[in-house]
């Protein structure tokens, strides 16, 4: 598991800075305004040889009688609830602020590793002044300048070295199985339905679930672990409070999975929710189908099915190979094919192409439809080989991988998955160039 490091402090200290350096690309949204982050965003990010999910958050709001304000109360309270690490920003040009202290205690109930960067530490004066921060008793503060990189090799050796050691899973037979999707789709209905039993409360409001809760249980003679989730949202729509608990915990819950059922309202039809959920799917490179739940509400003829599907495929373009099922957890109807289908799904995952196979397909496909050029030159593919499976993965030896265009990319994954569909799986397409030859002396 990733362990995940919250960034928390009060407002306009600089921590959408700092995970925008973390991370290494400029998701968060930088502005001189206070309370700029109102929702927290997720990204992983890696540093001596760990990869670790850094969340970005609101600042720390206390208004005058030293409470923090309801909603980011609820924000803070998220944040140090499912962080392994909490990263303390302060600021070092401003100095320490009660509003600091408030934070501090509040930081120190939670008995979790602290690290407390002094931010905007750009001077040897502003470095030195950061020493002030001893008296929060959180450790040494480490000066730091998130917008121009400095201290934060340091900042992130200490983030490191405050997580717990890798644990390494006893081999485990069962098929992990996540149930995600948007709040109220019918998640814990359809874990219901499979396990014949009330397991999970049921209920029309939406985010009753809270917890990923594992369920242990055979089909078919082969163990399954359904791990059901709460609702995620897409980013700027989740609100304050316990459902944003269910955006980390399903993040986690995907990770631990084999496949993961992807559950859409029938009724609803496919929204852009649905497909940011796709999104952290394919992120963790997991097997998934999916469920459209609610098949019993939707008006239909002969054809509904259909066109039904091809909607579900434009929305989810980028998982054309995804099963696509209709289900009804009320009524109980095809639901017994979800997990069919995962098994299903999950055997695919391990499949191997031999290298033989491999490289004739490789030759037809160049054959069919010649790479493209670049700048003149060609790209040239000497073979390919699959190392490994869950995921599969594809090894590409080429004369320069620079010149591998994501469209042809998608090419060969085609013509790989005509031979072998590897049905709701996705692919890892790698390309390796070849090193440029020593001269000789």
């Amino acid at each position: 598991m990733k362990p995940i490091v919250a960034v928390v402090g009060r407002p306009n200290v600089g921590k959408s800075t700092l995970f925008n350096r973390l991370i290494g690309q400029p998701l968060a949204i930088v502005e001189d305004v206070p309370g700029t982050t109102r929702d927290r965003l997720y990204a992983d990010s890696e540093w001596n040889g760990r990869v670790f999910t850094v969340v970005d958050t609101g600042g720390l709001v206390f208004d005058e009688s030293g409470e923090v304000e309801w909603k980011v109360r609820e924000q803070a309270q998220i944040a140090i609830a499912e962080a392994d690490v909490i990263v303390f920003m302060v600021d070092a040009s401003t100095g320490l602020t009660a509003a600091d202290r408030e934070a501090a205690d509040l930081l120190r109930r939670t008995e979790k590793p602290i690290v407390l960067a002094a931010n905007k530490a750009d001077n040897e004066a502003r470095r030195q002044a950061a020493v002030e921060f001893y008296e929060l008793g959180l450790g040494d503060p480490i000066p730091i300048s998130a917008l121009h990189g400095t201290g934060t090799g340091d900042l992130l050796d200490a983030i490191t070295a405050s997580f717990a050691p890798e644990v390494v899973e006893e081999p485990d037979e069962a098929i992990r199985v996540a149930i995600v999707g948007r709040p109220n789709v019918g998640k814990s209905s359809l874990l219901n339905a499979l396990l014949g039993e009330e397991r999970a409360i049921v209920s029309e409001i939406p985010g009753t679930t809270r917890d990923a809760i594992d369920t242990r249980l055979e089909w078919g003679g082969q163990p399954v672990v359904l791990i059901d989730t709460a609702g995620i949202r897409r980013r700027g729509r989740i609100e304050p409070g316990v459902e944003k608990y269910s955006v980390l915990r399903a993040m986690r819950a995907i990770q631990r999975a084999d496949v993961a059922v992807l559950v859409l309202d029938g009724v609803d039809g496919p929204t852009a929710q649905d497909a940011h959920v796709a999104g952290y799917i394919l992120e963790e490179m997991k097997s998934v189908i999916v469920a459209v739940n609610k098949w019993d509400l939707v008006p239909k003829d002969s054809h509904t099915m259909h066109q039904y599907t091809q909607v579900v495929r434009a929305a989810l373009r980028f998982m054309d190979y995804v099963p696509v099922l209709f289900i009804s957890a009320k009524t109980g109807q095809r639901v017994g094919q979800v997990l069919d289908t995962a098994l299903r799904v999950r055997d695919e995952r391990l499949v191997r192409l031999s290298t033989a196979e491999l490289n004739d397909i490789l030759r037809q496909a160049v054959a069919r439809q010649a790479p493209p050029t670049k700048a003149g030159k060609s790209l040239k593919f000497y073979y390919v080989t699959q190392p490994s499976v869950d995921p599969p993965t594809f090894v590409f030896f080429v004369n320069d991988k620079e010149l591998v265009h994501f469209s042809y990319v998608r090419y060969l994954e085609n013509q790989i998955r005509e031979r072998y569909p590897f049905t709701g799986t996705p692919l890892r397409m790698l390309f390796r160039g070849r090193e440029p030859r020593r001269k000789k002396r």
